[in-house]
């Protein structure tokens, strides 16, 4: 896989950053849950044959089946690298019957795929009449991929065009690594957050206070530690997820000698014991992980808990694991009974490191004010 700036403070009336003196939180923004309404989905077009080697054609396969499953309920904001391959894909799109006007191109030097953890998070207030995006710090997973960290400018590229009021904390943070239920809490791992390739100056208090004050969080549900194989350093969207206010799905492993085993079951008791923003019990639902997927050299990261929640489609990884597959399905299924999950195939692209939630990034619907 072909996997910085300096931190700034400072108002920046050019791009329309804001510096510490304001935060999403002091102007009334927080992180809405991922089940909230969406305006957008942002995906980046794979073409790299170091991350997916000599899979390539099956990576923009899958995303063709992702771009048709979800254009018909929110738009697909998707980068490609140039005019040549925006034509190519538009066409390619076409054909399988996607709606032209569902889909905005924006051409984009960008090195790599993984939206989620470069792209920005978006913030809108309690009204929901204004939408802005907190723009972090992406070190490429603590420097392990120095040609990805480029894509560290993504978020204020795309501002150019899109004109949001724009956060800059000046810490280390990939959109993987939170997940929260728009209520107050969220959801995280000690593995990532505490990692000293992150953030080393700064304590778990300190790294608590920016989550409060730029993602509008109130309380910190720290897990240990992530799956075999994942090189973010321990992503929370690949072990749990909220799926409703107080609803966790968690996954499990109930093979004792898998590696995963006692890592999952340490989560899974730790959210057992754990309670949301109001201090209540969260309700806890266990989701098998598939069976172990590897390249030649090492495990990959497969996870069920690396779905994407659409306005009316819940995308859901899918493994070839027809056992498994179908179990995640069905139980995914019982938690978002408005919504129809689809099943992605991902056995390739999990050799890039990541699948559907990792390749995302929804940008949540605002409502204008009435005149």
């Amino acid at each position: 896989m072909a996997k910085s700036r300096k931190a700034s403070a400072a108002m920046n009336e050019r791009n329309g950053s804001v510096g510490a003196t304001a935060t999403p939180r002091s102007l009334g923004f927080t992180m809405p849950a991922e089940w909230a309404k969406h305006d957008a989905i942002w995906l980046s077009w794979p073409y790299d044959p170091e991350t997916f080697p000599d899979r390539v054609d099956k990576a923009e396969l899958a995303y063709i089946e992702i771009i048709s499953a979800i254009h018909t309920s929110e738009k697909v904001n998707l980068l490609v690298t140039s005019e040549d391959k925006q034509r190519e894909v538009s066409r390619r799109l076409s054909a399988r019957g996607v709606a032209p006007g569902r889909v905005e191109f924006h051409i984009f030097d960008y090195a790599d795929v993984w939206f989620r953890d470069y792209g920005p998070i978006f913030v809108t207030d309690a009204a929901g009449d204004r939408i802005a995006m907190t723009d972090w710090i992406f070190n490429a997973w603590g420097g392990k991929y120095e040609p990805l960290m480029k894509d560290n400018r993504i978020p204020a590229e795309m501002n150019r065009k899109l004109a949001l009021q724009r956060f800059e904390p000046g810490i280390v943070l990939e959109g993987g690594s939170i997940d929260v239920n728009g209520r107050g809490a969220l959801l995280t791992t000690e593995q990532c957050l505490l990692n000293p390739n992150r953030n080393p100056r700064l304590s778990r208090g300190e790294i608590e206070k920016y989550l409060l004050d730029y993602l509008g969080a109130e309380k910190i549900i720290w897990l240990k530690n992530g799956i075999e194989g994942d090189d973010t350093d321990g992503h929370i969207d690949d072990i749990a997820r909220f799926t409703g206010p107080n609803t966790v799905l968690c996954a499990a492993e109930p093979e004792k000698s898998d590696p995963n085993h006692d890592i999952l079951e340490e989560n899974f008791h730790i959210l057992k014991s754990a309670s949301d923003q109001d201090g209540r019990p969260i309700d806890v639902i266990e989701l098998p992980m598939p069976p172990p997927v590897s390249d030649d050299t090492a495990p990959l990261p497969a996870s069920y808990t690396n779905f994407y929640i659409g306005n009316t489609v819940v995308l859901v990884p899918q493994f070839q694991a027809p056992e498994t597959d179908e179990r995640a399905l069905k139980i995914i299924q019982s938690c978002f009974r408005e919504r129809r999950c689809v099943g992605i195939d991902c056995s390739d692209l999990v050799h890039g490191l990541g699948t559907l939630h990792c390749i995302s990034q929804q940008q949540p619907s605002v409502f204008p004010p009435k005149r």
